[in-house]
């Protein structure tokens, strides 16, 4: 048996601790990447790594050391990896002569690959060659994706949603204006994926809307797609499926309309509105002929004591 598969006991707070924190949980943390460098990386591969690192920190693990796999072909290192250092996303570099400048991007499912994609390096501008400012650690960028082709194609399909899930960050209940400073931009087009990423600059406009600039901060990668790994429908659908406790609970009697106003219907028995108290005031109260005439007759009038 694995040292990593069998049943572990914890001996201390500190252990208890650390295992509790890798149970399932209903609502998940922020997914981790693991950065791996094959065995052949060359100074590209190297360098790309550590860009997208930057980019993804704090929620990125960086191997330094060169690790002799082969993804495609055996996937065992991968999914060891993935449960020693608890990340569910893996970006993979290697450089040969058949497949030069490689990179592959994938994500786990139950510390098993669900699908992995290969990408080839076509042309690279690192961080450190655009003299720019750069945005603080742990930014949330905003994913854009331009072309036809990410909503036709299958492949180009799954590889959107591998980027969104490797670049959306955690997720946030509000926003703010000023933290919107961070814009990752993928283009499709002639077989091609561009990557280019940009900080927002917001400028005076004299109005209450900012004038909004474009400024080219890096990494800025030209790629190919090569090879795809991805899962059957059945083994991606498993993936996609919610526990129960986040279901929402269907509310009876309640309605929303287009505009997002909630409606409540009442469930209530029959009124007799002529029992309806309404006159509270003494000047309000009815007179002895009112009674009279309601009741349909003349009351008699009391004879005079002798």
């Amino acid at each position: 048996m694995d040292a990593l598969d069998r049943v572990v006991k914890p001996k201390t707070k500190r252990a208890k601790r650390f295992l509790e924190k890798r149970e399932p949980k209903l609502n998940e943390n922020t997914k981790n990447a693991m950065l791996i460098k094959g065995g052949n990386a060359n100074l590209t591969v190297t360098k790309v790594l550590k860009d997208i690192y930057a980019v993804k920190k704090p929620f990125a693990v960086l191997y330094k050391r060169k690790n002799i796999t082969r993804p495609f072909e055996d996937q065992t290192s991968l999914e060891f990896f993935s449960k020693k250092s608890d990340c569910s996303l893996f970006l993979f570099g290697s450089h040969n002569k058949k497949r030069p400048n490689n990179l592959i991007i994938g994500r786990m499912f139950d510390y098993h690959v669900l699908d992995m994609i290969e990408l080839g390096v076509e042309k690279f501008v690192s961080l450190k060659d655009i003299k720019n400012s750069k945005c603080p650690e742990g930014t949330k960028p905003m994913l854009i994706f331009a072309g036809d082709v990410f909503d036709v194609n299958e492949e180009y399909r799954r590889l959107k949603s591998l980027l969104i899930d490797f670049f959306r960050g955690p997720t946030v209940p509000s926003i703010r204006l000023a933290g919107l400073e961070y814009v990752l931009h993928f283009t499709a087009v002639d077989g091609k994926i561009y990557m280019r990423s940009y900080k927002v600059l917001l400028k005076k406009s004299g109005c209450k809307i900012p004038r909004i600039e474009l400024e080219e901060m890096g990494p800025s990668l030209d790629l190919v797609m090569r090879r795809t790994h991805l899962a059957s429908d059945d083994l991606y659908k498993l993936s996609l499926k919610q526990p129960k406790g986040l279901k929402p609970k269907k509310k009876k009697n309640i309605s929303h309309d287009v505009f997002g106003t909630t409606y409540g219907r009442i469930h209530m028995q029959k009124q007799d509105l002529s029992k309806l108290q309404t006159r509270k005031m003494k000047g309000l109260k009815k007179r002895p002929a009112e009674k009279s005439a309601e009741d349909g007759g003349v009351t008699p009038k009391k004879s005079k004591s002798a």
